[in-house]
């Protein structure tokens, strides 16, 4: 923000209350979906409805969808397209506050990366917060050695691949309007979705009913409720990033992505109240730890840069 620009706290705080709230609901949704459709379909036809809408916004005068560097805003969105396709693909298998937390280290993924990959120093608080967050990780995933799959590690995938994704919006997209990274975001996911119904299609897999089958089926009909879904995610989620960008546009950085854990809370209560899905008190305790390193790394970076 800028002295021009002063902060809103309580706007940004309601607008990034509303989008957690938002994304929280309708991610819900995915496990529904999951039963009747694959997750490929499913991204193709939701960018679609997405990107269409996008366009619309942008010929109403809300942003360009022009990039003015093409290679950085690619790289942006398949990074961030690719953590969603892995965080999407765990929700037909895990609880949703199971593959939130998973995403939610992308702080931590952050930290470890900028100290590694770029040589940035870190202090003792932060190195403590990577800590407490991989021990919240172990403790919401619980992963058992004997039966480990790629499911249950999915979500920390996501959140490795959204932190670099972070990474690079912050180095490379800063001058890049909101609808441009959202449309490449979209794009990005749509194209993953048509690549793995053409795979699908010239290699069909014997396809589990529900769920189980929602990374391996191909192109099916679509009744009028998963439209209905479908339209709803595509919605929702243009309006819920919207606001995410807004919320930081009016509030201090810390402050609006410590709010952004409020998510799993959200989806935690949409979860019980649509499926009663629940997390274990253990794993409740870990989404608790998650939350406090993701907090504490939030708040000492933005200390660090002031």
């Amino acid at each position: 923000m800028t002295q021009d620009a002063p902060t809103q706290p309580r706007k940004a705080a309601l607008c990034i209350l509303g989008a957690m709230a938002m994304l929280g609901c309708i991610d819900n949704f995915v496990f529904r979906i999951s039963a009747e459709i694959g997750l490929w379909q499913m991204h193709a036809v939701r960018s679609v409805m997405a990107l269409i809408l996008i366009a619309g916004l942008s010929a109403l005068g809300f942003g360009s969808l022009r990039p003015r560097r093409f290679g950085p805003v690619v790289i942006r969105s398949a990074l961030v397209a690719t953590s969603m396709l892995l965080y999407f693909g765990s929700l037909a298998f895990l609880p949703i506050a199971q593959s939130l937390a998973g995403l939610f280290t992308s702080p931590i993924w952050v930290l470890v990366v900028s100290a590694l990959a770029l040589g940035q120093p870190i202090g003792p608080v932060r190195i403590a917060a990577v800590a407490l967050g991989f021990t919240g990780t172990l403790l919401v995933l619980q992963p058992d050695p004997a039966n480990l799959s790629l499911v249950t590690l999915m979500p920390v995938g996501a959140g490795l691949l959204y932190a670099l994704g972070a990474l690079a919006t912050r180095r490379w997209c800063l001058q890049e309007s909101t609808l441009c990274l959202l449309a490449g975001f979209m794009a990005i996911l749509g194209l993953w979705g048509v690549i793995g119904l053409g795979v699908l299609t010239l290699f069909p897999q014997a396809v589990p009913d529900g769920p189980d089958g929602f990374l391996i089926r191909g192109w099916v009909p679509i009744s009028p409720l998963i439209w209905g879904l479908i339209a709803i995610q595509a919605v929702g989620s243009v309006i819920g990033v919207g606001l995410i960008i807004k919320a930081y546009q009016l509030g201090e950085t810390s402050t609006v992505a410590v709010l952004e854990y409020a998510v799993i809370l959200f989806a935690s209560f949409f979860a019980w109240l649509f499926f009663s899905q629940l997390l274990n008190p253990l794993g409740f305790f870990g989404v608790a730890l998650v939350i406090t390193a993701g907090s504490l790394i939030a708040i000492r970076t933005a200390r660090a840069v002031a």
